[in-house]
């Protein structure tokens, strides 16, 4: 989850030193150019979606297989991320020589919540005085998160059925909560009413039934 890992490059000090590509089309040659300044300077680089780039893997295996030859100067702090979907064209000797971290939703609906609040970085988001005709803002965006974390709890568990009731399986994770948790904020900041039919549409239709669908 690229989150998680933003987070752990600030709490190394690396936040300024991390370079991050989302590879494509035409993104092969920046990659290893990154690669080369990271193994000499020793920032990080973090190679995102490597399963959109089938050409660009066998040139990646080649600069990975590099970096154990007796001639290859790496500087210690330099570290390279790779972050991609199941593929059957990843290169084996890469998967065998990194390491490798997964991520993966809890079992059970508590554990979901509570995991769901953990990955909340701020909860006092608005500031004492600004509100609703009903409500305070602080007070409607606590009790909205509250609710939103349910909702993307029951859908992240409900994986256990599959595609069921979907149009195709879809593995929801901490971004998706991360992107419902920044529109809930947009929408409450710029509004002087609680915009009901906006939540539920952006974030129940959009970013959490579009992946369903499509």
């Amino acid at each position: 989850p690229f989150a998680l890992l933003l987070n752990f490059a600030s709490e190394k000090g690396m936040g300024e030193r991390l370079h991050i590509v989302s590879l494509g089309q035409g993104q092969g040659d920046n990659a290893k150019r990154l690669i080369d300044h990271g193994k000499k300077t020793g920032d990080w680089v973090i190679l995102q979606n490597c399963h959109l780039s089938k050409s660009f893997m066998p040139e990646l295996e080649k600069q990975i297989a590099n970096f154990s030859s007796s001639l290859a100067h790496i500087n210690p702090s330099f570290r390279l991320w790779l972050t991609s979907m199941p593929s059957e064209f990843f290169p084996i000797p890469v998967l065998q020589n990194s390491i490798k971290l997964t991520n993966e939703n809890p079992t059970g609906l508590r554990a979901n919540m509570i995991r769901c609040y953990k990955e909340i970085k701020d909860m006092d988001f608005f500031e004492e005085g600004e509100a609703f005709p009903e409500c305070t803002k602080e007070n409607a965006y606590h009790k909205l998160l509250y609710g939103l974390c349910f909702f993307h709890s029951i859908i992240a568990e409900r994986k256990k059925f599959g595609p069921l009731g979907w149009n195709n399986k879809y593995e929801f994770n901490d971004t998706d909560l991360s992107v419902g948790t920044q529109w809930l904020q947009m929408f409450l900041q710029e509004n002087s009413e609680i915009p009901w039919e906006a939540l539920r549409y952006v974030i129940g239709q959009i970013a959490s039934g579009g992946p369903g669908l499509s």
